[in-house]
């Protein structure tokens, strides 16, 4: 059975909750949302979006600074394999970029799945250098190689 995260992930600075179907309507369909960011959803949130699924602890999340929504983070589905292992992604709004929030927020999500015993991996562009970093300080410190589009496939062991 795979293991549940919170429905909302708090941070110091940061919340971490999960979209709702009204939210998926609203990127799917280009609407903007009071509380979103004027740049929210960017392209890779509206990809997100068609990875959501009703219930699903494991899928996409806004990251939330105070009332504004400046990015996403989620996994592409549930932990699979043994040990269990989930792949993350990420991104911000340009304007949230270079505040330690795409650190921060990795950092809670990784604390739970910490908490429920699944390892966590990550694809990079090889040149996405800010990305590279913030994986680097997540721990993220073994390299497989790379995926089917060129892209650094990193993973984070379990502590």
């Amino acid at each position: 059975m795979v293991p549940p995260l919170p429905a909302v992930i708090v941070s110091e600075r940061l919340r971490l909750p999960l979209w709702t179907a009204e939210d998926v309507a609203d990127i799917r369909a280009g609407r903007r949302r009071p509380g979103w960011h004027p740049d929210f959803p960017r392209r890779d949130d509206t990809d997100a979006a068609t990875l959501w699924v009703e219930g699903d602890t494991w899928g996409p999340r806004s990251i939330v600074r105070g009332t504004t929504v400046l990015g996403s983070i989620g996994f592409f589905g549930p932990p699979d394999g043994e040990p269990l292992e989930a792949e993350v992604g990420y991104g911000l709004v340009p304007e949230a970029q270079g505040w330690g929030f795409a650190t921060e927020a990795l950092h809670a999500v990784l604390a739970a799945t910490d908490g429920v015993g699944v390892a966590v991996r990550a694809a990079v562009a090889p040149d996405n250098r800010t990305s590279i970093r913030v994986l680097a300080k997540a721990g993220f410190t073994g390299l497989r190689g790379s995926d089917e589009d060129g892209n650094l496939v990193m993973a984070r062991p379990l502590p």
